[in-house]
């Protein structure tokens, strides 16, 4: 793979918490909706931790464990597999 290696920023970003019509919400930096690749519409998880945290996630955790055991068998059954795509 030709990719650069992702630089981490640990300062982060703080975001004010603001009403948007009848609700509440925060806005998001434009450079870190394109670093993540969402858009409008596209949907975040949030994940309560310990200590009165939050993760904000643009993919479904359920959904990656999924995937993630799918490439385990997908690994462990390759040749029966392309025995069977033949």
């Amino acid at each position: 793979m030709n990719e650069t290696p992702r630089t981490i920023e640990l300062e982060g970003y703080v975001l004010q918490i603001r009403k948007i019509g009848n609700s509440l919400g925060f806005i998001l930096p434009k450079d870190l909706l394109a670093r993540l690749d969402l858009k409008e519409g596209d949907k975040m998880h949030v994940v309560e931790q310990t200590g009165s945290t939050v993760r904000l996630s643009p993919y479904e955790p359920a959904f990656a464990k999924a995937m993630a055991v799918a490439n385990k068998g997908m690994r462990t059954y390759r040749n029966a597999l392309a025995e069977l795509a033949k």
